[in-house]
C-alpha cells in the first residue's frame, strides 16, 4: 500500500486531544425522509494527526468509494489525503431491536453513508466550552471484513471504555467513520 499523500492532517493536535478526552458525541445519520436522525454514541478516533498508523484504513469496508472529498462549505475537507477514522459499537447496550443491524442508525447509513457527530465540552465557565463537528463517511464494518482493523478498533474502545470488556464488541458490527472535514469551536480561541 502506498503512503497517503503529504499535508496537513484533517484534525490538528488540538482536536485530535480534544477527541481523545470526549467521552461521548451525537451522531447524526439521514433518515429516508430527509431528516437528520440524533443518537447519542461511544467512539475511539484512530489517525488524523499526522501520519496514518494503521495501513488498514483503506479496507473493504470503504473499497471504491474516492477518496476524500473537496468541499467550499466550512470543512477542512481532504486536506493533503490524510485519514482520520472513528469507530463506534452496535454494543450490548439493551436497544428497542434484537438485530443491531435493524437499528435506525445502521439502515440510514446503509442507505446513505453521509454522517455528522457532535462532541462538545460544556462548562459552567464558558470560557472553557468547545465543540467539533465531523463530516464524514459512514459504512458497516464487519469483524470478517477486515480482521485487524476491526480487531484494533475493539481494543482501543476496550482501552478508551472499560466497560466494554464485558461486551461481545468482537462478534459484532462496528460503524467506521471516515473524517472527510471538520469544524472546530473553542472559546479560548475566540476572539
Amino acid at each position: 500500500m502506498s503512503e497517503p499523500p503529504s499535508g496537513p492532517p484533517i484534525l490538528d493536535a488540538e482536536q485530535h486531544a480534544f477527541l481523545a478526552a470526549a467521552r461521548s458525541g451525537t451522531l447524526a445519520t439521514v433518515a429516508p425522509d430527509g431528516l437528520p436522525r440524533l443518537v447519542p454514541c461511544c467512539f475511539v478516533l484512530v489517525g488524523g494527526a499526522g501520519p496514518f498508523e494503521d495501513a488498514a484504513v483503506t479496507s473493504r469496508a470503504t473499497a471504491g468509494r474516492g477518496g476524500p472529498l473537496v468541499g467550499g462549505d466550512g470543512f477542512s475537507a481532504g486536506r493533503g489525503g490524510k485519514t482520520a477514522v472513528l469507530y463506534t459499537p452496535l454494543d450490548d447496550k439493551p436497544k428497542r431491536v434484537a438485530d443491531p443491524r435493524a437499528l435506525a442508525r445502521v439502515r440510514d447509513l446503509v442507505k446513505r453513508s453521509d454522517v455528522a457527530l457532535l462532541v462538545d465540552r460544556w462548562s459552567e465557565d464558558w470560557t472553557e466550552l468547545a465543540w467539533l463537528r465531523i463530516r464524514g463517511r459512514a459504512a458497516l464494518l464487519e469483524p470478517s471484513d477486515v480482521p485487524d482493523e476491526h480487531a484494533g478498533a475493539v481494543a482501543a474502545l476496550r482501552v478508551k471504555y472499560p466497560q466494554y470488556r464485558d461486551h461481545r464488541l468482537e462478534d459484532r458490527a462496528l460503524i467506521r467513520i471516515e473524517v472527510l472535514g471538520t469544524v472546530w469551536w473553542s472559546a479560548g480561541r475566540a476572539g
